[in-house]
């Protein structure tokens, strides 16, 4: 990518043929070991205008490797709406005209049945990446999303509607009897956890009541933390009213994908894999939903569609807020008024949105374009560098807002979620302790997205990080330690800054949202807030160990 913005001066339009897209697994995706069905996109954002990637689960990564690739860079533009077919060593273009406006879920079955196997791995955009929502993700498994950073909209710019890959090939593994030993002794850990059957019943969806207790909910376009109404939309309420099965990950005995459906009322009928936490909390908690079947409703359109349910909750809770303190106008919402909690007009969003109709067309161009329409909404628009905030409220813990500023895809959870570890342990932590624990988990967790593993072992089930490194180690054939791929870590964090800068980033981008700085006004975490001395002061101890100058330009080599 480096080498592509030179190519091209600088300059890259993320909706632009020259713009690259790039489809990778890593070095133990598909291998013998728990939770190893990883795989990301990386491209310039159309959210952003700046580096952006996003990873998703399932199976598609494994079935890449096994087509022989480690990744697949695809540039330029197909002349008319096509699918790419990667069939171990034989790569066609094919075209796909009977898929325009097709959902996520037609369209996998449909390529499925074109091929004649119903094992090939299909990764698509729904409608949202056909019509360049900023923010539409790449599905695959029905349900595994590349969520974050608009990947599915740089996908809908070269008129590709999916990537589908056959793969028979074995992978290469240096020590193969090593690598089933260590494994076999890490599912044996990992199933004897007392956690395990938590994990197995809620999955992600017990985060909300942490979260709640915590005061890190968003609620209410993130005014408050805490929501005396997260009972109806927790993991309990989904077990008891709900879930009909679970499914995972390739290689993963958590199986924390929960499959829900809604038996009765206006949505019945409606079947989804998930939600998730993050789904759960900006379709419920953030737009004032307690009505767990409207955010299963609210999760399935947007999986079939393809857009981002992170930025989805964001960007209506901007215009609930909007419209509610006189910021937005009648006219704006298309004559049609938006309350807290009205489920009915929300998925009237989300369908809008997707299909950059009324409002929605504006809300399709992401936190960027809705306040160049609409810039009096500064102040209510949580976002970092363009990219809507994750769900978790920072102001409880400032490592958690550094962590927002300084992501290199701007404010996203997964390059490092710190917000748990300081409420819990750093009541008397000082900057350096906060600066270091951000830098730590920025290299961890950028370490698991090359493995091609998922982070939730480590995370949750206390999976110490040496397992990988030795893992690793016996895949590739050399010893590393754990201290040696930090390195690498590090490295990949420097280029990814580098490119950002190269596309005009600095300091002023590493901020983390206006409501960052105003003090919570109820909950458990009632009158916290992020002090802003104190973020820069953070912020600039952050660029000193980082080796970066006083704008955040790096001044050490991306070896």
């Amino acid at each position: 990518m480096w080498d592509n913005l030179a190519k091209n001066n600088g300059r890259v339009d993320p909706l632009g043929p020259e713009n690259m897209l790039v489809v990778a697994a890593g070095p133990l995706t598909g291998v013998y070991l728990p939770s190893s069905g990883k795989n990301s996109f990386a491209s310039i954002s159309p959210a952003t205008g700046l580096f952006g990637d996003s990873s998703m689960g399932g199976g598609f990564g494994v079935e890449l490797r096994q087509a022989g690739y480690d990744a697949v860079t695809i540039v330029g533009k197909a002349a008319e709406l096509s699918y790419v077919f990667i069939d171990d060593d034989q790569i066609s273009i094919v075209l796909c005209p009977e898929l325009k406006g097709k959902g996520n879920l037609e369209t996998e079955g449909r390529i499925r049945d074109n091929l004649g196997d119903h094992d090939v791995k299909v990764a698509s955009i729904g409608i949202a990446g056909e019509n360049l929502v900023r923010f539409a993700c790449v599905t695959s498994d029905w349900s595994r999303n590349a969520g974050r950073t608009g990947i599915g909209a740089v996908m809908g710019s070269k008129n590709i509607k999916a990537i589908a890959v056959r793969g028979q090939q074995d992978l290469p593994v240096a020590n193969i009897d090593k690598v089933i030993e260590i494994s076999e002794q890490a599912y044996k850990e990992l199933g004897a956890h007392n956690m395990m059957g938590h994990w197995q019943k809620q999955g992600l969806m017990g985060v909300i009541d942490y979260a709640n207790v915590m005061g890190i909910l968003p609620t209410h376009n993130f005014r408050d933390t805490h929501w005396e109404k997260s009972k109806n939309i927790n993991g309990k309420t989904m077990l008891a009213s709900h879930k009909i099965g679970n499914t995972a990950c390739f290689g993963c005995p958590m199986c924390c994908g929960n499959i829900n459906l809604v038996k009765e009322g206006k949505w019945a009928g409606t079947v989804t894999e998930g939600p998730e936490y993050e789904t759960a909390a900006m379709l419920g908690s953030n737009l004032g939903v307690d009505n767990f079947a409207s955010i299963l409703r609210g999760n399935h359109l947007c999986d079939d569609l393809g857009i981002d349910t992170i930025s989805t909750g964001n960007l209506i809770a901007v215009v609930i807020e909007g419209y509610e303190k006189d910021l937005l106008t009648l006219d704006d919402l298309d004559g049609k008024p938006i309350t807290w909690g009205d489920d009915d007009r929300i998925m009237e969003l989300i369908e809008q949105i997707a299909n950059c109709e009324s409002i929605g067309a504006t809300l399709a161009l992401g936190a960027k374009g809705v306040l160049k329409r609409w810039p009096q909404l500064k102040d209510i628009v949580l976002h970092v560098k363009g990219l809507e905030q994750s769900a978790y409220d920072c102001r409880g813990a400032s490592s958690m807002a550094l962590a927002y500023g300084t992501s290199d895809i701007g404010a996203h959870h997964t390059r490092a979620w710190t917000v748990g570890k300081e409420l819990e342990m750093g009541a008397d932590w000082g900057i350096g302790e906060k600066v270091d624990l951000v830098i730590y988990h920025q290299h961890i967790r950028s370490l698991f997205d090359m493995f091609g593993v998922c982070r939730l072992p480590w995370i949750e089930l206390g999976f110490h990080e040496d397992f990988y490194a030795e893992l690793y180690s016996e895949v590739v054939g050399q010893q590393y330690g754990l201290d040696d791929l930090l390195v690498k870590s590090q490295n990949l964090y420097n280029m990814t800054r580098a490119i950002n800068v190269k596309l005009g980033a600095s300091k002023s981008d590493d901020y983390p949202p206006a409501r960052t700085f105003i003090p919570i006004h109820s909950g458990p975490l009632a009158g916290k807030v992020c002090d802003k001395d104190e973020y820069e002061k953070m912020l600039a101890l952050y660029y000193e160990k980082r080796g970066w100058d006083e704008q955040g330009t790096p001044q050490i080599a991306c070896d």
